[in-house]
């Protein structure tokens, strides 16, 4: 699939993506998971072995393949679901990183398992999450993904295996001399962007398009943040809004896979920052379930935007990584039902606890789930004393 000089930069451009993400620098012993499909062992191998140069102790897991998954979740009792290894706790609390390397064999083995015992199995595992998301606020962690090309991926996105892999290659970077280069350059040109929108005093912003007529309240105390290493591609510039604010209706008309479904052209009616409706074109039920996983599934978590000029992704490609990172001709919108990103708090984020981020409008909860619009759009700030300010439009941002 890639030749060792693609694997050696792909490794590469992760660390860059590794140490861009983690506030302190990483030093000689810290622990780094590595936690891989199967598929991507080649680009596991190259990976730890850089870590390994680097001084780093690596930590090789390899996730569950597609049969194990199925009769985890379709066979388990409550109690294997829910159950979670002795030291696992204590592993996540003592971790300085994570480098998730996503190869899927199947997208479509779960179709036929209840979403509800997936939900019950990641509602149980919350907790590391939220483990690691306090260490990252302290700087002591820090994490970056990236997907490796699999028959299952291209013949879901309905190219074939060679246009994927350049798509993978052209969004990367890796088909520069020097990909962590390329990327510093798209992380100061996004840099700019994000002062620009930080220094705007926005009460609310309005997404327009075809299909889309959606409120959101960026919120008291938020910072807009992206291209920051944590994704392998990553163009988005996002925040996590006050989820009380949110009104109208948002559509998602790039299909998704989500728990072994397809969705497609996902519609979501919110009032007083709840989705009290939805629908969709394909995978409805699953949706409407997706949305009950508990109490913080069905309201706001991310609002985000992508804009055309950083991003050469331009097909489908069945996964959120790339698909949430889409340029082609109008850039995208993204939203994320589910649980809200703390480091889009723009105060000291050693004070960020569970009740402070209950006052300022920060979802909780075990799903994140991005849905992509990448129609034609105009997205407008109110600003405080009532000016409106066009921030995004034909695909890109307006700040020149």
């Amino acid at each position: 699939m890639f030749t060792q000089e693609e694997l050696r930069k792909y490794a590469e451009t992760l660390w860059w993506g590794l140490s861009t993400a983690r506030t302190k620098p990483y030093q000689p012993g810290d622990f780094v998971l590595l936690r891989f499909d199967t598929d991507a062992l080649p680009l596991a191998e190259t990976m730890f072995e850089l870590l390994v140069e680097k001084g780093i102790n690596p930590v090789p897991r390899q996730n569950m393949t597609s049969n194990m998954e199925l009769s985890f979740y379709g066979k388990g009792t409550e109690a294997q679901l829910t159950h979670i290894p002795a030291g696992d706790k204590e592993f996540v609390s003592n971790l300085n990183g994570l480098i998730s390397l996503i190869a899927p064999s199947s997208l479509t083995h779960l179709q036929n398992v209840d979403p509800k015992r997936i939900g019950q199995a990641a509602v149980a595992r919350k907790f590391m999450r939220d483990i690691m998301e306090k260490r990252e606020q302290t700087g002591e962690f820090g994490w970056t993904l990236c997907i490796y090309p699999t028959k299952a991926l291209a013949e879901a996105a309905g190219l074939s295996m060679d246009k994927f892999k350049s798509q993978v290659v052209k969004a990367c970077f890796l088909d520069a001399e020097n990909p962590p280069a390329k990327w510093a350059e798209i992380f100061e040109q996004s840099e700019k962007v994000k002062r620009w929108l930080n220094n705007l005093e926005i009460e609310h912003i309005n997404v327009k398009t075809e299909n889309t007529d959606l409120i959101v309240v960026p919120g008291k105390d938020r910072r807009w943040l992206g291209v920051s290493g944590h994704n392998i591609p990553s163009f988005e510039i996002f925040l996590s809004p006050d989820w009380r604010g949110t009104e109208g209706v948002y559509y998602a008309d790039q299909p998704s896979f989500r728990s072994g479904n397809f969705v497609e052209g996902v519609k979501l009616t919110f009032e007083k920052g709840i989705a009290v409706k939805t629908e969709a074109k394909t995978g409805g039920e699953f949706v409407a379930k997706q949305l009950t996983l508990d109490e913080g599934a069905n309201r706001l978590g991310e609002f985000s935007l992508t804009d055309r000029r950083f991003s050469k992704i331009s097909e489908f490609m069945a996964n959120t990584l790339f698909d949430e990172n889409f340029g082609g001709d109008q850039g995208n919108c993204h939203v994320a039902v589910g649980a809200s990103y703390a480091d889009t708090y723009a105060g000291d984020q050693s004070t960020l606890d569970d009740a402070k981020k209950n006052i300022l409008g920060f979802n909780d909860s075990a799903l994140h789930w991005d849905l992509v619009n990448t129609e034609q759009k105009i997205v407008t700030a109110t600003l405080k004393g009532g000016e409106e300010l066009v921030i995004y439009k034909d695909g890109q941002f307006q700040h020149d």
